[in-house]
Order: structure tokens, then sequence, then C-alpha cells
């Protein structure tokens, strides 16, 4: 451990001790409270890494802001995926109540055989237009949650990578506190 790891530990550590409470919190208040903490949490490194001049600390704090950036991302995708299958599900509701009012009406005016055979011509139609744009939209939101999946795993990636980091880190303080000995 030397004088620039020692102070990185310090603060990483501080963080992450400070870190607990607010996350319990945070988890609980939402997503947008817990991307807040963390972007709260690597201004906080990005700060002491300019204080202290420790480069991978603020290398660290960018990986962080980043992160945050994409899970800022995926949220807002997932919330447009959602608004749009609540407005599929309304336009689908108003298309079946229409579709039901319509037939309703043809059936009440319909007296001769060839105006009822029109008017299934007409439904089946109508039914292959609605399978088409139900097809479409289920594609545009099976893309958009594609997406999402990827940008998630894409944050586990860097978690990982972080936490690979911080072992490392760890492991190495514990072979130099060996070699010190």
């Amino acid at each position: 451990m030397n004088l620039r790891t020692i102070p990185r530990a310090f603060v990483d550590g501080y963080l992450k001790v400070v870190r607990v409470p607010i996350d319990l919190v945070a988890r609980r208040r939402g997503e947008s409270a817990e991307l807040a903490v963390d972007r709260a949490d690597a201004t906080a490194r990005a700060v002491a890494g300019t204080v202290l001049g420790d480069h991978d600390l603020q290398a660290d704090a960018r990986r962080r802001r980043a992160a945050a950036d994409q899970r800022e991302q995926a949220v807002r995708l997932r919330a447009e995926a959602e608004q749009e299958r609540e407005s599929a599900g309304q336009q689908a509701e108003k298309r079946r109540s229409q579709a039901q009012s319509k037939a309703s009406d043809r059936k009440q005016q319909a007296a001769k055989a060839e105006s009822a055979r029109k008017q299934a011509a007409r439904r089946d139609k109508q039914r292959a237009e609605e399978r088409s744009e139900s097809k479409a939209k289920r594609e545009r939101l099976d893309a958009l949650d594609s997406k999402a999946d990827a940008l998630e795993e894409k944050d586990e990636a860097l978690t990982a990578k972080d936490e690979a980091r911080r072992l490392g880190d760890a492991a190495g303080r514990v072979k130099a506190a060996r070699k010190s000995r």
C-alpha cells in the first residue's frame, strides 16, 4: 500500500459506510432516489479525487457517473415502453368498443344475406389490420425491452468490473501488508 492508495481506500471505505443507511432509504423511495444517491457518490469521489490528486479515484467517479447515466436511460426506456403498452391497450379497447358498436348496428340493420356477407368481410379485414398493427407494436416493445435488457447487462458488467477492481485493490493491500511484516 503506498501513499496514494491510503487516501483512496479511506474515501472508498468511508463512502461505503455512509451509503448503507442512505441506500436503505433510497430503495424504498424508488429508482430515482437510488440514481440520485449513485450520482452523489460519484460526485463525492470526483471531488475527493481532485482534492487528493488521485486519477484512479477520478476515473472511478467517471465510471460510476456513466453507469448512473445508463441506468437512468434504462429507467426512461422502461417508462416509455410502459406508456406505449398502456396506450396500445387503450387504443385496442377503444377499437374493440367501436367494433362492437358497429357490429351491433350492422346486425340490427342487416336484413339480407348479401348485407351479412359484406359485413363479415369488413370485420375480417379490420381484424387483420388490428393484428398487423398489434404485431408491429409488439415488435417495437420487444425491441425496447431488448435495449433495456442490454443496458441492464452493461450496468451489471460495470458493477462486476468495479467489484473486481475493488477486490484486486483489497488483495493488493493484503499482499502488501504481508510483505511489510
